[in-house]
């Protein structure tokens, strides 16, 4: 479930009697980043009720037995131990000191526990790798900081490891991606539990804004688990990147590692948390965004130089990913970083509205996939000045729902949905044990 959808999974779960909703215990792990613990500190533990944010009543638990040491060298002390965990409806383990560590035994019993009574288990950050170590996220979707996310899948391979999503809400279980992606799930659970408003005065009061749209694809880059080194896929990925302006396909890629299609897509997506063609859409749109930033070719030219069929292609990847047309992209990132003498500023929304319509073709556009990608065709619609349309994603289910419509496209992957080609209002697609319910 994805930051931007319209509703929630629905819990199912009841709270066990000892339990209390308004209850929130953040569990602390020694050499925890200080930044990801305060958040849930700071969201539920003030009383801001005079700005119309009900309480909550904050428990900060200490997950073991020495010293809570966090970054900077400060030293926590915890009022509380595991055993408050048993009162508490919502259990926040803020972030995980290492990925490369298993938590303490005791932590992952107690938040086992918690689960099956009904408590609502967050994790922060790397904290996904704590509720994956207890299990909690065996078979769902989740995500985690985009640098993690492929060692979290590899890890853990039953778990749906989404590296685009801001936060993950699976109903009973939620998860974000790193640092200021916690803000946006804790907003997220307070409009949940207490509504739109509710969330919005507690956004005034933090500065921070009560919904952010789009997801980690801006952020990424090219990394990949360190483990991929010793992989005998990484030499095809090797390859890959360094053929980006080559118009190759996913077929081609199984072939160079001599195996079939589907071991391909398994085995790829074992190792990096993604879809090879996935990730090969994100590293063309990457490409080309570095192209735009450092030289002066022309959009077809860029388009060409990342391996794309066609400018179209190009131009419905990047706004998908980006929420934004490659033109109106390369002069707001001008204007923010002059070079050389005075530079006309065009980051004006009028001056990019110019450059929107420049980019956007006057009739509704099918993208079609190159020959041997296994993907539905790619739609996009829109008159000049208008907003482009909603595009669905691939049949995956690692992906969450869409952005609401109004909102710019940041989802990469979306091909015409069977319902959008008959004129239906488009779908949702559905991960495997999701559950929805209306946002309160």
């Amino acid at each position: 479930m994805s930051q931007d959808s319209t509703t929630v999974p629905e819990t199912s779960r009841k709270l066990s009697g000892r339990r209390r909703r308004e209850i929130v215990a953040v569990l602390l792990f020694s050499g925890g980043p200080i930044f990801e613990s305060s958040i849930p500190l700071s969201v539920f533990g003030i009383d801001r009720q005079d700005a119309g944010v009900p309480r909550y009543r904050l428990l900060v638990c200490a997950g073991e037995d020495v010293p809570l040491r966090t970054t900077g060298g400060l030293e926590l002390t915890a009022p509380y131990g595991l055993e408050a965990l048993s009162r508490a409806g919502t259990v926040v383990v803020p972030a995980w000191r290492s990925i490369t560590q298993p938590p303490p035994a005791a932590a992952l019993d107690a938040l086992r526990r918690a689960h099956e009574e009904g408590a609502r288990i967050v994790g922060l950050c790397t904290g996904a790798f704590v509720l994956a170590a207890a299990g909690l996220l065996d078979g769902r979707p989740a995500t985690t900081h985009w640098m993690y996310a492929p060692t979290l899948a590899k890890r853990y391979p039953s778990v749906h490891v989404d590296p685009r999503e801001l936060f993950v809400d699976d109903g009973d279980v939620l998860t974000s991606a790193g640092t200021a992606a916690g803000i946006d799930l804790c907003l997220h659970i307070v409009r949940t539990d207490h509504g739109a408003d509710a969330a919005g005065a507690l956004a005034r009061r933090l500065v921070v804004p009560p919904r952010r749209s789009g997801g980690q694809e801006r952020y990424l880059d090219r990394s990949l688990p360190e483990e991929i080194g010793a992989d005998p896929l990484a030499e095809v990925v090797a390859w890959a990147l360094e053929h980006l302006h080559e118009q190759f396909d996913v077929e081609a890629l199984a072939a160079r590692a001599y195996m079939s299609r589907r071991t391909f897509d398994r085995r790829f997506r074992s190792l990096t948390g993604s879809a090879p063609l996935q990730w090969l859409i994100t590293q063309r749109v990457l490409q080309a965004q570095r192209l735009l930033e450092t030289s002066d070719y022309s959009v077809d030219e860029v388009a060409g130089r990342c391996g794309f069929r066609s400018p179209v292609a190009l131009r419905g990847h990047f706004r998908r990913q980006l929420g934004s047309s490659p033109a109106a992209y390369r002069a707001a990132y001008r204007a923010r970083r002059p070079q050389g003498g005075p530079v006309e500023r065009t980051d004006r929304p009028d001056r990019l509205e110019r450059l929107e319509r420049a980019d956007r073709p006057d009739r509704a556009e099918v993208i079609e996939p190159r020959s041997g990608d296994h993907s539905l065709p790619l739609r996009r619609q829109g008159a000049p000045g208008g907003p482009t349309g909603h595009s669905g994603h691939p049949p995956h289910h690692h992906h969450a729902p869409h952005p609401d419509p109004g909102k710019p496209e940041s989802d990469v992957y979306a091909p015409r949905l069977p319902e959008q080609a008959a004129g239906r209002a488009p779908g949702r697609p559905s991960l495997p044990g999701q559950r929805e319910r209306p946002v309160g």
